[in-house]
């Protein structure tokens, strides 16, 4: 039995690369290591065609849920889903997700992951945040979630996009407890090549 059972919901908030990053990386993980279902909104595939310039969403061997299947097995805690990741995620999914209207599969998933005491990751993507937008995160956060914006580090030195998505990637990763090589700070071992 698998115990690493993954949420990925990609929203309609720019960011499609983080989105991306993050499937690729969880793609090089083996089948018997963690288990990972997908639901993207219409606005997700619309800014990723439009982002990326490609529907390279549709080649993932990951299993896709519709946003209105309630059937999926992350719309209940008895399936065990132990983590959540929203990439990106938009000032109106954290909204909804904050005030608890579960009015589709990523705010319904968000919901249980809340109320069954699990890891729910928001990768929040937006700028400025109005005020609305911070309570709503300390909202969340005081129930438990963990934000972690869409602000990619540069110590590193990434190299282009990739590079530079991969390190807040990286980070989500660490957060869900995943393990990732990657650059860390001072730390000698994992310095990068030039």
């Amino acid at each position: 039995m698998i115990n690493n059972k993954i949420i990925v919901a990609i929203t309609g908030a720019s960011g499609s690369i983080y989105a991306k990053v993050l499937l690729d990386k969880l793609s090089q993980f083996k089948a018997n290591e963690i288990q990972v279902g997908v639901v993207m909104s219409d606005n997700a595939k619309a800014v990723w065609q439009h982002e990326l310039k490609n529907s390279d969403y549709n080649k993932y061997a990951f299993t896709f849920y519709n946003k209105h299947d309630f059937y999926a097995p992350f719309a209940s805690g008895s399936a065990q889903y132990l983590r959540m990741i929203v990439c990106p995620c938009s000032m109106g999914t954290l909204g909804r997700i904050a005030s608890g209207i579960s009015d589709d599969l990523i705010t319904r998933a968000a919901d249980v992951i809340l109320k069954e005491r699990r890891k729910l990751i928001l990768v929040v993507r937006d700028t400025p945040y109005s005020l609305i937008h911070l309570r709503n995160m300390q909202t969340v956060t005081e129930a438990g979630g963990i934000i972690c914006p869409a602000s990619p580090s540069f110590y590193s030195q990434p190299k282009n996009f990739t590079d530079l998505a991969a390190t807040l990637v990286d980070r989500i990763l660490d957060v869900c407890g995943l393990p990732v090589k990657t650059f860390r700070w001072n730390d000698t071992d994992m310095q990068t090549d030039e």
